[in-house]
């Protein structure tokens, strides 16, 4: 069994490699579950009711979130009708929404959770990489894979746990190749250099792929390898 995770969708051209893409990948790889982060599909902040639908229709399964789920209005209301969008298991309990989701592949139950950290660099405004490890080790061996987004930048330390649990800190991010982390630099620069708010405009250029498969043993359900995907168009 083949399950792929994606890193964070962002903007117009996340949409876009993931339209173009993800059909290729999945038949290349023989891909059985897919999980994305959408947080940042909607102009880089939040994800709408019709761009919910759109990576519906290119095939992802199950949708994960983070700080800016609730970026876009209307999510508040349609999210309830959709348990395959997730929000944090662990953010406010009064959100509207599901945190965690029980799935069937292959006669196999797998659940997905979602989880938010507490921990920030606010020089960075980055999950640390300390927080993601910290709570991979002390799952290792009763969850089957724990994987980290929120930085848009891929990690190269895959590997699979003492005890058999998969773990990556950050699978990186879908959307604009140049700009930063998939916004234009202007933004940046501006928050930067003199301090003050800009928003988050999405860079376009060629896009990125970003994203990790975990392949497990059909019959023992142990995790046999991690591939770490990243291609640049």
């Amino acid at each position: 069994m083949r399950i792929l995770a994606i890193g964070d969708i962002f903007g117009k051209t996340g949409r876009q490699v993931i339209k173009d893409y993800l059909p290729k990948l999945k038949n290349e790889h023989e891909i059985d579950l897919i999980i994305a982060n959408v947080e940042n599909t909607t102009h880089g902040k939040g994800i709408s009711r019709k761009h919910y639908q759109e990576l519906k229709n290119c095939g992802i399964d199950i949708m994960t979130s983070g700080n800016h789920i609730f970026a876009v209005e209307e999510t508040k209301k349609y999210i309830t009708e959709v348990p395959d969008l997730l929000r944090p298991l662990n953010s406010n309990p009064y959100h509207p929404g599901f945190g965690t989701i029980l799935t069937k592949i292959k006669g196999k139950k797998i659940r997905i959770t979602n989880l938010i950290g507490n921990n920030f660099m606010p020089n960075f405004h980055a999950e640390t990489t300390a927080e993601k490890i910290a709570l991979a080790l002390y799952f290792d061996g009763k969850i089957s894979a724990l994987w980290g987004t929120h930085t848009h930048v891929q990690t190269a330390d895959e590997r699979i746990l003492p005890k058999g649990t998969g773990f990556i800190t950050d699978l990186g991010m879908t959307g604009p190749y140049g700009g930063v982390i998939g916004a234009k630099p202007e933004v940046i620069f501006q928050r930067g250099k003199y301090g003050l708010p800009a928003k988050m405009t999405p860079h376009e250029d060629n896009g990125q792929f970003n994203g990790v498969i975990f392949e497990f043993d059909e019959d023992s359900n142990k995790l046999l390898n991690i591939k770490r995907i990243r291609e640049i168009f």
